[in-house]
């Protein structure tokens, strides 16, 4: 047993958080415009569990419980492509990304708190085989040539978080009162940022702010995997950009400052975006660990 993970275990203020101390909702909504959702959303956990194959045992009824959580996952799907190819390509994306990190369990039994390695290597991989399973089904049928997605996904492992980036649907994060966009828009309007070529003023408004220079399934992809300390008191928020184009950052923090439940503050946070324009889709999922042994 590691140094941290001693830690984790015998210190209250850093201990993993029980299933019940997890507040956590997620929403998506069409929005007033389009006629289609393209966006689709996943919240789960990932436990040890025993496969009772066969026993003698009259009542297995005591070992059929879930077993320890090993990582939480939530992610975010934001189709492009039109339609039913925008909805086909995110759907796609959740389903296989989750298949895929689920199919890395080697890692989470094995997880060494002060190395990131094996979590990045997972996931890139798992972005990496997503993209290439959504492109060969799009150059198999014809109706889908064209699909594509941006895909956000956040797998928390006690007391460190990950962040997998391709597109621009974001993740947020609201510690100790300050928000902090953790991810990185990847777009042709921040390509260019980068390049001095835009400043960030100008690229806000301009034709590129939402063309994706990576995606799962589009003509690149450059999945971008962050690690972070996950502490008691953070709230995480992933979100499509039909939140954003309407909702500004110094909203975002005020809603999650005085928020008094996930579900509250999604549904607020999704109001905003309706009464801003509702222009876009909208997806949001906020989580947070609330201390349920405090005396």
């Amino acid at each position: 047993m590691t140094d941290i993970e001693r830690l984790i275990r015998t210190d209250p203020a850093i201990r993993k958080p029980r299933d019940d101390e997890i507040d956590i909702h997620g929403l998506t909504h069409p929005g007033k415009v389009r006629a289609v959702n393209e966006d689709n959303f996943f919240i789960g956990s990932l436990h040890r569990r025993i496969a009772i194959q066969s026993t003698s045992l009259p009542d297995t009824s005591r070992l059929a419980k879930p077993g320890e959580r090993l990582a939480f996952l939530a992610m975010v799907a934001d189709g492009v492509g039109g339609a039913a190819m925008g909805e086909e390509a995110s759907r796609l994306a959740v389903e296989w990304a989750t298949r895929f990190v689920a199919d890395s369990m080697g890692c989470y039994y094995a997880f060494d708190a002060s190395d990131d390695a094996g979590f990045t290597a997972a996931l890139q991989e798992a972005a990496l085989r997503t993209h290439a399973t959504i492109v060969a089904e799009a150059e198999a049928d014809p109706d889908r040539r064209g699909m594509a997605t941006t895909l956000t996904l956040w797998l928390g492992v006690w007391p460190r978080a990950y962040l997998l980036q391709v597109g621009d649907s974001r993740y947020y994060m609201l510690r100790q009162g300050q928000l902090h966009q953790v991810s990185r828009d990847q777009t042709m309007a921040e390509e260019l940022v980068a390049q001095g070529i835009l400043t960030r003023k100008d690229a806000a408004g301009s034709r590129w702010a939402h063309v994706l220079s990576s995606a799962i399934g589009g003509r690149s992809t450059a999945p971008v995997v962050t690690g972070m300390d996950h502490h008691w008191g953070d709230v995480s928020l992933l979100c499509s950009d039909g939140l954003t184009k309407h909702v500004p950052d110094h909203r975002i923090r005020e809603r999650l400052a005085t928020m008094t439940s996930a579900k509250q503050v999604a549904e607020a946070l999704l109001q905003d975006a309706l009464d801003g324009g509702g222009t876009d889709n909208v997806t949001i999922i906020v989580g947070r660990a609330v201390r349920k042994d405090r005396g």
